[in-house]
């Protein structure tokens, strides 16, 4: 199973449109449900959120490569998108 790392904060409304993008996706296409999603709350783990560069949560890492880098000001269809962009890439490769 692919896996990807989410790196969120768990007060971010935009985290909280990446989670709804993520269940609304899988419930649109199953194949988004397959890929595995490792949700890393940064506050709780620095440890593992130190050795990946990015500044705006929610990000998404697969396999070391940044996909998606939420910015401010972000709307949920443009999250949704970027979220689906993201999962495309990964179950191409």
């Amino acid at each position: 199973m692919k896996k990807i790392l989410l790196f969120h904060l768990s007060d971010c409304p935009y985290c909280h449109y990446a989670r709804r993008a993520l269940k609304e996706l899988a419930e649109e296409d199953p194949a988004y449900g397959r890929v595995q999603v490792e949700w890393i709350e940064e506050r709780r783990h620095p440890e593992i959120a130190d050795r990946y560069d990015y500044y705006y949560v929610p990000t998404v890492f697969y396999e070391g490569t940044k996909l998606y880098e939420a910015h401010p000001s972000e709307t949920y269809e443009d999250c949704k998108q970027n979220i689906k962009a993201a999962l495309d890439r990964v179950l191409a490769g």
